[in-house]
């Protein structure tokens, strides 16, 4: 891989699938920031879900992962990938989708990947893959419980890329925690961007559990930042490693985040309602490893974080109608296309040119 902006060149060539996503519109400033020729490839699912500006002007390929070629990945130093269905929620609504584009295509991308002389490959993974653990805190080497389509999509991801790992090969997996913070392809249905967002438009809160579950919240910025220090460290270093992306501090107790939120927000209140049925995935993440490979990497506190985003989300001048708007709930949103025809029951456009128009 080439030195980063020496004699002029860049750090080299990267893929990112899934680059007009959450994370993607926010990866891509990133990595061209820090030198690197990006190449995006989306098939632009959410390219109408745009909550503010700030889109990265770069090589797009307008491209279902299922539909790659071998082409598709000639002349590329690094794949970053990020493109799947993001949550439990739609991996619910049909397994087989949750299947065929977060496992099987993932595995074939990386096949691809591999057979082009790709050399490094930085798959976006979850702690989800944890489940309710029964362990007080999990690390990297904890057993995989997963309880959901989503979950297992990833379990088997990492093991099926993990597989083709060799020499001239070399995949390293971020099990990203819970991602809040402003992005130009908002979400909201992610549980720190739900609280902010109810506490700004609404001035209240409501946590419809106990509180007592535990989730690893990470800022966006700074996963895109851990993103680039993997696509930049030694290979030796994160060789087919797992690592927990976060820092201990960053585990928090839902009601703690709710009450972070209420805290920022002036005049926000909070109301608990505990309700059969809620959602009580627990999962408290040890970050140690990826803090003793990443010394100098800084995490954001989460207090420091809510009050990013409160002021972001002040400036975007952000209603209630647009927190609840379909466009930034992922489930919701595709349910708008399946339902108006837009995408037809396998999950591609019924246009093979609509998604362009939709820029």
């Amino acid at each position: 891989m080439r030195d980063k902006l020496k004699g002029g060149t860049v750090a080299g060539r990267v893929l990112v699938t899934g680059h007009n996503g959450y994370v993607g519109s926010v990866l891509v400033p990133c990595l061209l920031e820090a030198g690197w020729e990006v190449t995006g490839m989306d098939s632009r699912y959410f390219s109408r879900c745009t909550l503010v500006a700030g889109l990265a002007e770069t090589t797009p390929v307008s491209k279902d992962i299922r539909d790659l070629e071998p082409a598709d990945l000639h002349g590329f130093d690094a794949v970053v990938h990020l493109a799947a269905l993001s949550n439990d929620p739609i991996g619910n609504l049909n397994a087989g989708w949750t299947e065929e584009i977060n496992f099987r295509a993932s595995a074939r991308l990386a096949e691809l990947a591999k057979a082009a002389g790709v050399r490094r490959f930085v798959f976006s993974s979850s702690c989800i893959m944890y489940g309710m653990s029964e362990a007080n805190v999990v690390t990297e080497e904890s057993p995989l419980a997963p309880s959901t389509e989503y979950a297992r999509s990833k379990v088997k991801s990492e093991r099926a890329i993990g597989q083709l790992a060799g020499e001239g090969f070399s995949p390293t997996f971020l099990r990203n925690g819970t991602i809040y913070g402003l992005s130009p392809r908002m979400r909201f249905d992610t549980v720190f961007n739900d609280l902010m967002g109810a506490a700004v438009t609404r001035g209240s809160v409501v946590v419809h559990s106990d509180g007592k579950p535990w989730r690893p919240v990470v800022h966006v910025q700074d996963v895109a930042r851990a993103f680039l220090a993997v696509l930049e460290a030694p290979e030796a270093d994160v060789h087919n490693q797992a690592f927990n992306t976060g820092a201990d501090h960053l585990n928090h107790q839902i009601i703690e985040l709710a009450e972070i939120a209420v805290k920022t927000v002036p005049g926000c209140e909070l109301e608990v309602q505990s309700r059969p049925g809620a959602d009580q995935r627990t999962y408290r993440t040890d970050f140690g490893k990826f803090a003793r490979v990443f010394p100098d990497f800084e995490f954001r506190g989460t207090r420091d974080g809510a009050r990013d985003l409160y002021e972001a989300l002040r400036a975007s001048g952000i209603t209630r109608e647009t927190f609840a708007d379909k466009r930034f709930t992922r489930l919701r949103w595709l349910s708008y296309l399946l339902d108006s025809g837009q995408l037809d029951t396998t999950l591609r456009w019924t246009n093979g040119k609509r998604q362009a128009n939709h820029d």
